[in-house]
C-alpha cells in the first residue's frame, strides 16, 4: 500500500500511523517547523502534480527495494509556524531493519527529489531557502550505481 498526500491540512499523526500499520515493523519520521534564527513562518510551495508524482516514485522505489507492506508520505504546503508538522513518513516491513532503512531513504530523498520551495519569514523580511549540502550528501548515499 502506497499513500502520498500533499496538502495544506495539518497532519494527523494518529491517523497516518494507523494507515501505515500493516503488520510487522513500523518506522516513522515526523518533521516539525523549526524556529531557527527567529523564523516566524515557513511558506512551502510546490509544483502540483509533479510533486505528488515524484513522491510516489520514491515510495514505489522504497516498496520494491525493501519489500514494504506500506509506505506513506504526507507533506504540508502553504504557510506554517514553528512547531507545526511539515512532513510525515511511515514505512511498514516484515522486520525493523528494512522499515528503518526505508524510512531514512524516503526522508533523505524527498528533501532533494521532490519539487518544493521554502521561504522563511522573520519579521518583515523573507528569504528563499537554498538546498543544503548535507541534504544532498544524505540523498546521495541511497543512489544506486
Amino acid at each position: 500500500m502506497i499513500h502520498v498526500r500533499v496538502s495544506p491540512v495539518p497532519i494527523d499523526l494518529a491517523a497516518e500511523h494507523e494507515r501505515v500499520e500493516q503488520g510487522g515493523a513500523v518506522a516513522t519520521f515526523t518533521g516539525v517547523v523549526r524556529a531557527d534564527d527567529g523564523v516566524e513562518e515557513l511558506m512551502l510551495e510546490h509544483y502540483p502534480g509533479a510533486t505528488e508524482a515524484a513522491l510516489t516514485r520514491l515510495a514505489e522505489e522504497a516498496v520494491a527495494r525493501w519489500s514494504l507492506a506500506a509506505a506513506s508520505i504526507v507533506h504540508r504546503v502553504g504557510p506554517m509556524r514553528p512547531g507545526e508538522r511539515i512532513v510525515f513518513v511511515g514505512t511498514c516491513a516484515p522486520h525493523r531493519g528494512a522499515a528503518l532503512e526505508a524510512c531514512a531513504f524516503l526522508i533523505d530523498r524527498l528533501k532533494t527529489d521532490a519539487p518544493f520551495w521554502k521561504r522563511e519569514r522573520r519579521g518583515e523580511s523573507a528569504r528563499w531557502v537554498e538546498q543544503r549540502e548535507g541534504d544532498t550528501n544524505a540523498a546521495d548515499r541511497w543512489r544506486r550505481p
